[in-house]
């Protein structure tokens, strides 16, 4: 990825500035690791687990009505880690001691979420067809399709992920 310095510059800037990260990694939505400051930590793995809490998390909000994604806090027994909506197609997840002024954690990684996914969207741009014409926006299906809802989108700064549930339209007959 062309912005993989800059991400990494400025994740590294975050680590400066909130001494108790002990790791800081920027993912695509689909689980693959962008660019990582993670020592001892496989960055893969901690990328593929984010990208499924992120699904859990995106539907959690908007199942209780709460909105889109924006982030998620775990708190285990030795510390925390953070998550952040970066962008259209990416997150940021901050690994900190337990000790971490949490207020701080947020405030600090809500800006880099956003200068992150400032990055990553400017190196992804358009997508084209083979045509060369841009990539339309991908519409959303309705909220609500025979009696079942269909999940939007897991944040409006994150890659629009609809999942639509399909009914069997054939007519029936009964014997």
């Amino acid at each position: 990825m062309a912005a993989e310095p800059e991400i990494r510059a400025e994740l590294s800037r975050l680590r400066a500035r909130v001494p108790q990260l002990t790791g800081a990694l920027a993912a695509g939505v689909d689980g693959l690791v962008l660019a990582h400051d993670t020592p001892g930590i496989a960055p893969e793995s901690v990328a593929a687990l984010t990208a499924t809490a992120l699904g859990v998390a995106a539907r959690m909000a908007d199942t209780t009505g709460l909105g889109a994604f924006r982030e998620l806090l775990v708190r285990g027994g030795d510390g925390y880690v953070a998550t952040y909506a970066a962008g259209e197609g990416a997150v940021l997840t901050l690994l900190a001691r337990d000790r971490v002024n949490v207020g701080r954690l947020h405030l600090e990684g809500r800006r880099a979420g956003v200068r992150i996914g400032e990055l990553v969207d400017a190196a992804s741009g358009p997508a084209a067809d083979p045509a060369g014409e841009p990539a339309k926006a991908p519409t959303e299906a309705p909220a609500e399709t025979d009696g079942t809802t269909t999940a939007r989108s897991a944040n409006a700064r994150t890659r629009r992920a609809t999942t639509t549930t399909t009914t069997d339209t054939r007519p029936r007959t009964e014997s």
